[in-house]
């Protein structure tokens, strides 16, 4: 600060243009201005440099107070390692039935990873969890998920997917067979407030964890999350896997589209095993409170409007609705009829597996319907509030094709919506202390 008040008396003592400046007749006594001026220049620009360096050595810690998106958070701020972490690790993916898998699910703390996560424990598979933790939605939520896991017996290590140096001692303490990936980040409207968290976590996140499996030997397979939305602006119904998906609505839909681009290259050069599955909708207990389904049970307990969108010319908008029960079952088939990676060390030795599919429930239900049902589940009648489909990435309808599905994983959804919006509703009002949270 004393610099700083230097700088501005030097600055005020100082001519303002050079020339003001008086030229003497005396030689001398110019060499001795000269001198003189010289020196202060040069210590005044010493100053600006350590105004300059301590600007910069305070930065980071000003950045790192943006808790808000996760794009700017620092990888460090997570503490793991040393011998009782080891054992952690170690114990949660112990496996415990004959020729099980260990798997590492990424984003275990996330709505589909926790039911996953838990489905593989119970089967006797070794499983290790990783999730960041993050506040797109109520931590609260995924805390309490963590302890259902605690309870069967999956630690999850709290860390970030960008974070190479976790992922590589996490293999060197467990050389996990799979890997589960689905971490990521969701929701296709706030991509338009933050969209440089889609591109760390979808993006930088996944290509990250490719480099550091194709290094390791043996290589793992990996199953990961894709999603519906891929097919964007397609109007050809039922979505196919052949359709295609180089017309995206927004901007996660983009990041989706480009893991799978990316999971092409890894698999062609390094021969990886990379299955892809395309999300449809997953709803069910413990969902996501940014999903329509379950912010619509929350307004309708409080008697607030909902928002009900429908197309142009009064267009019905609808989704495939899958219940989470459905797609933990495809996941799981997707993990047991993955064969394995190719490459060893970073170097392809042969082709290697390559799949992406559809996991929907082929039966699209207008949001309407939806509507209806939780009416009746939740004996109140909504507030409609019938608004015209934004343009903010949302598409018209959704509905999947899943005959390659059935063909290769023996998938095959078994619950309908109105049965899995029951056994949400018994969840939600149960989990919010009988409503009461819900209205508060």
């Amino acid at each position: 600060m004393s610099q700083l008040k230097q700088m501005s008396h030097n600055d005020n003592s100082a001519p303002s243009t050079p020339g003001k400046f008086k030229i003497e007749k005396s030689p001398y006594f110019n060499r001795t201005r000269w001198h003189s001026s010289l020196a202060k220049l040069t210590l005044w620009s010493f100053a600006f440099l350590a105004v300059i360096l301590i600007f910069f050595l305070r930065s980071p810690s000003s950045s790192a107070s943006l808790p808000t998106d996760p794009s700017r958070r620092s990888l460090r701020t997570y503490n793991w390692g040393g011998s009782a972490w080891e054992k952690r690790v170690r114990s949660s993916a112990r496996v415990r039935s004959r020729n099980g898998m260990t798997v590492l699910v990424t984003g275990a703390a996330g709505f589909v990873g926790t039911h996953v996560a838990s489905a593989l424990k119970r089967r006797g598979d070794g499983v290790l969890g990783l999730d960041s933790f993050n506040d797109y939605y109520d931590p609260s939520l995924k805390r309490a998920r963590q302890a259902l896991l605690e309870r069967t017996g999956v630690y999850i290590v709290e860390g970030d997917i960008n974070d190479e140096a976790l992922l590589r001692k996490l293999f060197e303490v467990v050389p996990f067979t799979h890997v589960m990936h689905l971490a990521a980040q969701a929701g296709v409207r706030y991509a338009m407030e933050n969209p440089g968290s889609y591109v760390h976590s979808n993006i930088a996140g996944f290509v990250n964890l490719l480099e550091v499996c194709k290094s390791l030997n043996p290589q793992p397979a990996i199953v990961w999350a894709s999603s519906s939305s891929v097919y964007g602006l397609n109007t050809k119904v039922p979505f196919s896997e052949r359709d295609r998906t180089d017309q995206p609505a927004s901007l996660y839909a983009a990041t989706k589209k480009a893991g799978e681009e990316i999971a092409h290259t890894y698999n062609h050069i390094y021969g990886l095993s990379l299955t892809g599955l395309r999300f449809f909708t997953v709803y069910g207990p413990w969902g996501r409170p940014d999903m329509a389904y379950f912010f619509f049970t929350k307004d309708i307990l409080k008697g607030k409007p909902i928002p009900v969108f429908e197309a142009a010319n009064h267009g019905t908008v609808a989704r495939d609705f899958t219940y989470i029960d459905d797609i933990v079952r495809g996941c799981l088939g997707a993990l047991d009829t993955a064969e394995k990676s190719t490459g060893s060390g970073g170097k392809k030795k042969g082709p290697a597996q390559l799949r992406v599919f559809n996991l929907g429930n082929t039966s699209p239900v207008p949001v309407s319907e939806l509507v209806s049902i939780l009416e009746r589940l939740l004996k109140v009648k909504a507030k409609r509030n019938i608004m015209r489909l934004p343009r903010n990435g949302d598409v018209q309808f959704t509905h999947a094709n899943i005959s390659y599905a059935q063909r290769e994983l023996g998938y095959k959804p078994t619950t309908d919506l109105q049965t899995g919006l029951k056994k949400f509703v018994r969840w939600y009002l149960n989990y919010y202390s009988g409503g009461k949270k819900a209205v508060e």
